[in-house]
């Protein structure tokens, strides 16, 4: 995505670039009607959009469909701009892209998440968002549960449900060497050593066994079988089945 240079049938490489006294004019040409100015700033700023929706080059997305809605955003805060407020354009428009390419992304996710349960997390966002402002410091979810008078649990499984899924191979830091991933951080508490040494000590131990050991042992505990199957498969007692299985097991222990 990074290298593509036509985008919506838009050249990128050739998108124009506003200097900071061409964006105050046009801005203020344009709040005041001015229809040219407006495309003019839009077409300016395409290059933020560009920007912006290179943050979500891992989710699969199609880049076409990222630019509309990014342009969407930087509508959006055009339109809803304060030239009063002493805040840089571009301060202003990147979160609200951002917001209006999250949103998209919600909405079209595989991952189904209920209307319902939507509402609450976005109620529970605007809360916390209230809160921060008030008190001036992040608040508890005990505390934004208190407000909207739900269960703590409801808003933490809100909350939850909209997050956006990542990659394992997302990199989440790099010094100029190997990048670390996602995936490096995740601890396996399957694959421990410990686990590798006694698989490894169970090999050893089941070539110890007869073949006809070996098979039931294989068939019972590889295989998922019960001692009946085993027994009409092998073409014997299941008493016979349990008196064999229970000797391999004693002969194995000597060596694991």
């Amino acid at each position: 995505m990074i290298n593509k240079v036509e985008i919506c049938g838009v050249n990128t490489s050739k998108l124009p670039v506003l200097n900071e006294k061409e964006m105050n004019r046009l801005l203020l040409e344009l709040k005041n009607g001015n229809i040219h100015s407006r495309e003019k700033f839009i077409k300016g700023n395409l290059r933020l959009v560009l920007s912006v929706i290179q943050r979500f080059n891992n989710r699969g997305e199609n880049v076409d469909d990222l630019f509309q809605v990014g342009c969407i955003g930087l509508i959006k805060a055009i339109d809803n701009f304060d030239l009063s407020q002493n805040v840089k354009f571009s301060t202003y428009a990147v979160p609200m892209i951002i917001g209006e390419i999250r949103r998209y992304l919600r909405d079209n996710n595989s991952i189904r998440v209920s209307r319902s349960l939507r509402d609450i997390a976005y109620r529970a966002l605007q809360v916390r968002d209230r809160l921060v402002n008030k008190n001036n410091k992040e608040p508890t979810i005990s505390q934004i549960a208190k407000e909207l008078k739900i269960p703590r649990e409801e808003v933490v499984f809100a909350l939850d449900a909209i997050q956006d899924p990542i990659s394992l191979f997302e990199p989440i830091y790099h010094d100029g060497g190997d990048a670390i991933y996602v995936m490096d951080q995740i601890s396996d508490n399957k694959n421990t050593d410990r686990k590798w040494a006694e698989n490894i000590s169970i090999k050893e131990a089941m070539k110890k066994l007869n073949s006809r050991e070996k098979l039931i042992l294989n068939l019972r505990f590889f295989n998922g079988k019960t001692q009946m199957e085993v027994a009409e498969e092998i073409g014997i007692s299941q008493a016979q089945v349990s008196r064999l299985e229970k000797s391999a097991l004693k002969h194995m222990r000597k060596y694991v």
